[in-house]
């Protein structure tokens, strides 16, 4: 199966103590909704992350994605804090 690559940024990648990682996106996945909510689920940090999730973006393929965004195995998705002028 494919492997999707999630890319962390700025302090998500702090708050889970590495830049990225690959993945095997569970089936029953298929948006970028979805895929939060997995996500939140998988322990502590990624659920600190996503408790700040009005704060937290998420991009597919470099394209900010939202919830209804369709995503699959061979996306690549980042994490990343909206940006701000400063």
């Amino acid at each position: 199966g494919y492997v999707m690559e999630l890319f962390y940024f700025a302090w998500v990648r702090d708050k889970m103590g590495r830049d990225g990682e690959q993945i095997q996106l569970p089936d029953g996945i298929h948006t970028a909704g979805e895929f939060i909510e997995w996500f939140k689920d998988r322990g502590t940090a990624e659920a600190e992350v996503i408790g700040a999730s009005e704060m937290v973006k998420m991009a597919v393929n470099q394209e900010y994605a939202g919830p209804s965004h369709p995503i699959s195995d061979d996306d690549e998705v980042a994490l990343f804090p909206p940006v701000t002028g400063g």
